[in-house]
């Protein structure tokens, strides 16, 4: 499976493409999405134009969007809200599912403690992805959020696994009737 990460922001969005074979996770590329000066209408195209390149070059099977967190101001939470919703929306109209994660989960997935600062995040992605060069910090945000997600998805398989072996198991058929046979056999 591969999956694409989206940290995003109105003057720069992070981008992050992991692939995910089992538990081992493997650096595909990253880079940012700038949306340069001028209206606001303008610099989100720029952001679903470059958002969409990425997604047709590296062909995701999955995406992963960190949730906005309340700015002090209001217009520069406003703004970054358009920004997410622009990284929300260009997944969906491939036809991902998109995943969506605070940013103290990211950290806690990534690092091991929710207030992990960008240093401790960048190490960790070096860690997780050995010999990825990463291109700053914004693009560092993108693959933990990818990480974070394929973390998410191996849980969601295993407990899928599980439900799905209980359903088989002889538990679902009752274990007085188990037993039952079971004691008509030893005798």
């Amino acid at each position: 499976m591969r999956i694409l990460g989206l940290d995003p922001g109105l003057r720069t969005t992070g981008w992050g493409v992991i692939d995910v074979e089992g538990s081992r996770l493997t650096h595909v590329g990253n880079g940012t999405c700038t949306s340069g000066e001028g209206d606001l209408a303008q610099r989100l195209l720029a952001l679903f134009e470059q958002i969409g390149d990425v997604v047709a070059r590296f062909a995701p099977t999955h995406a992963a969007v960190e949730q906005t967190f309340v700015n002090k101001d209001a217009s520069g939470t406003l703004k970054l809200g358009q920004a997410r919703a622009i990284a929300l929306l260009v997944p969906a109209r491939a036809g991902l599912s998109v995943g969506e994660y605070a940013p103290n989960a990211v950290k806690k997935a990534v690092v091991g403690v929710g207030h992990a600062n960008k240093d401790q995040i960048g190490h960790m992605i070096r860690v997780h992805l050995p010999g990825a060069e990463v291109a700053g910090p914004d693009a560092a945000d993108a693959l933990a959020i990818a990480i974070t997600h394929a973390h998410h998805l191996q849980s969601a398989g295993r407990v899928s696994a599980v439900v799905k072996a209980a359903r088989r198991a002889p538990a679902a058929k009752g274990w007085a009737e188990i037993a039952a046979k079971r004691a008509v056999k030893r005798a």
